[in-house]
């Protein structure tokens, strides 16, 4: 059964509609990239998938036991975020805050949680650590561990390795692959980097008109060839 089902969905902000009657779902344990350029309707397909913006027509449902407040979200970071004075494990139990309420304190379960999470990231020696003091991916993953603690279904990632050296990014990658295929969660990212895609069970591309299936198919289609080519074109321009 499909943990979100998206039906004749279309986007837009302020009378601006940016893509229109989009059907797709995302199942247990897929790994769904998100793709597109810039002003494509990205960013409003994610406050819609967190229930944050209504679609302009059609449905957003969930299935398979999954409610509106168990979508794990790392959004890109802020300067703000990047300098924020707290320590790693306050940052990645806040993740808990979904589920305690108005409960002031921390369960047992939660801070053991919270360890678990931050073990199998490779932080947990970093604990203590003020997380304005860390690199840009030691960061990232504390963050990661923060979303792991909101959920164990499902991971909403937006352009999670923004800012990041190649290594720290490839890393970051490595590590969103095997929580997917090892953990079985269930892997949404929002990317315009097509190095990503080689983890991607499907692909979602909007723009001028949207694509849905699995990578095979994305990779063969006009809109995979299209994408590509650009891509190829800014790394180059780049180098």
């Amino acid at each position: 059964m499909a943990l979100i089902t998206c039906h004749d969905v279309t986007l837009g902000y302020e009378g601006t509609v940016l893509v229109e009657d989009l059907n797709f779902e995302i199942g247990s344990g897929d790994y769904l990239c998100i793709l597109g350029e810039n002003g494509s309707g990205k960013s409003t397909l994610i406050r819609t998938l967190l229930h944050l913006q209504d679609p302009v027509k059609g449905t957003v449902t969930e299935g398979d036991g999954l409610r509106k407040n168990e979508i794990g979200y790392l959004p890109q970071q802020t300067l703000v975020q990047k300098d924020f004075p707290a320590s790693v494990e306050e940052i990645v139990l806040s993740g808990c805050l979904g589920r305690s309420g108005f409960r002031p304190f921390y369960t047992k379960e939660e801070k053991a949680l919270a360890g678990k999470n931050m073990e199998r990231l490779g932080i947990l020696d970093l604990k203590k650590r003020c997380y304005r003091e860390l690199s840009g991916g030691q960061q990232q993953r504390v963050l990661l561990a923060r979303s792991l603690c909101a959920t164990q279904k499902i991971l909403l990632l937006d352009e999670p390795v923004s800012g990041l050296d190649p290594k720290a990014a490839l890393e970051m990658y490595d590590l969103i692959a095997q929580l997917n295929r090892e953990s079985g969660i269930t892997v949404i990212m929002v990317t315009h980097d097509m190095v990503s895609i080689r983890y991607a069970t499907h692909i979602l591309h909007i723009g001028d008109g949207w694509f849905f299936g699995t990578k095979d198919e994305y990779l063969s289609s006009p809109a995979g060839s299209s994408f590509a080519g650009l891509y190829e074109t800014e790394q180059k321009e780049g180098e």
